[in-house]
């Protein structure tokens, strides 16, 4: 790794925000996982939680989507619904569900700067009923038109942007906010990567 990639990945490592993240649940398009994906990226989300209990795991992602972000973005795989979510408490004490309801929270009155994770449903049907049940909470986006839900890494995209919007102005950005040993680990796992594909394209020249 050049010196200039190394300060390009200290910086992203120096932004990334430990204290939120995404779970999909049962998310049928890879394209749309990869999609999703990017928006966490950019935001600096370091990992992200994919369960599938109506279909089979994903054996890959769509790479256009990603734009890359599936390089930089852990992706934690489960096909028990339960079992995702003990993982997931055990870092987030809270889990709001994206869902349509009466009760549900709109986005721009939710606390961003708490740790959190957020629930993103398949494209058909949402949520389940079992993941809104088990969540603390549910939060939606204000819907002005005659459609009343957006494309899931739209919706997804849009909620992130303004948790970062909150976190930049509580100051997250400012100070790195990763434990030294485990920026180090990502690092080192990236620079592996970054050999791998030097010698992949090698290979093929």
């Amino acid at each position: 790794m050049n010196e200039h990639r190394k300060k390009r990945v200290e910086e992203v490592l120096r932004l990334r925000q430990p204290d939120l993240t995404v779970i999909l649940e049962n998310i049928w398009d890879p394209h749309n996982i990869s999609a999703i994906m990017r928006s966490c990226d950019a935001v600096g989300i370091p990992e992200i939680y994919v369960v599938n209990t109506a279909l089979p795991k994903h054996q890959n992602w769509g790479f256009r989507s990603s734009a890359g972000a599936l390089k930089w973005v852990a992706v934690h795989q489960f096909d028990h619904l339960q079992t995702c979510l003990d993982r997931v408490r055990k870092s987030f004490p809270k889990i709001y569900a994206t869902h349509l309801s009466v009760s549900t929270t709109d986005m721009y009155a939710m606390n961003f700067t708490e740790p959190l994770a957020l629930v993103f449903g398949n494209e058909h049907d949402g949520c389940s009923p079992e993941v809104v049940a088990a969540s603390d909470g549910t939060l939606s986006i204000p819907q002005m038109g005659m459609v009343q839900s957006l494309n899931v890494s739209v919706a997804c995209a849009v909620i992130l942007y303004e948790a970062l919007r909150q976190k930049r102005v509580a100051g997250h950005y400012d100070a790195p906010r990763l434990p030294v040993n485990q920026r180090e680990q990502i690092q080192a796992n990236w620079g592996d990567y970054e050999i791998l594909r030097r010698i992949q394209r090698d290979q093929n020249e």
